[in-house]
């Protein structure tokens, strides 16, 4: 991610919480990831595997998955930028926005997603029928626990430690499209 992408300095969240720890004045984990590089790396790495390695599902696909799980662990950085980037990829492959929550086969694997979330124990074999039922198979039904684990663990990440979330949506519409087009090992990507 280009860091200058995203409007400086940023500001205390809508809600007046201002970080845990001092962090430089950057969104989210953005701000994290540069205060702590020796967890960069590895973050960086992970995302980058999940929502845009090999898999069955498009990179459109796979950020809509992180983005869902973000939006119901209401993380707001989170959500908004992986929101903007599903959009992004997903028109670029042609497909609406809407196409998470109207296409089965989706449907199905956020049911997934949904339970991994708040208790990955919680996956049963009806859920994994049901996703294969509608077209899924064993790579995307695979690919959909550790996004949605991963990506509820780099929420609490955000969460945890009170980073910041900018208001204005065009920050994250300009953030969006450097991880739509640069993905997550460009420097000082996100």
């Amino acid at each position: 991610m280009d860091i200058g992408a995203l409007d400086r300095p940023a500001v205390a969240q809508h809600d007046g919480r201002v970080p845990h720890i001092k962090l430089p004045d950057l969104p989210g984990i953005v701000g994290l990831l540069v205060r702590y590089p020796h967890t960069a790396g590895p973050l960086n790495g992970l995302a980058d595997a999940l929502l845009r390695g090999p898999s069955p599902l498009t990179p459109g696909e796979r950020e809509a998955i992180a983005a869902y799980v973000s939006s119901r662990n209401e993380c707001a950085f989170c959500s908004r930028v992986h929101g903007a980037v599903a959009t992004h990829l997903l028109h670029q492959e042609g497909r609406a926005a809407e196409h998470a929550e109207t296409d089965p086969k989706m449907r199905a694997l956020l049911a997934i997603a949904e339970k991994v979330r708040v208790d990955g124990r919680s996956v049963s074999h009806a859920d994994i029928d049901l996703a294969r039922e509608n077209g899924a198979d064993d790579k995307a039904i695979h690919d959909t626990v550790p996004i949605a684990a991963a990506f509820s663990m780099y929420n609490r990440y955000v969460d945890g430690l009170a980073t910041l979330a900018p208001d204005q949506p065009e920050a994250y519409a300009r953030h969006a499209k450097n991880l739509a087009e640069g993905g997550y090992l460009t420097p000082n990507a996100d």
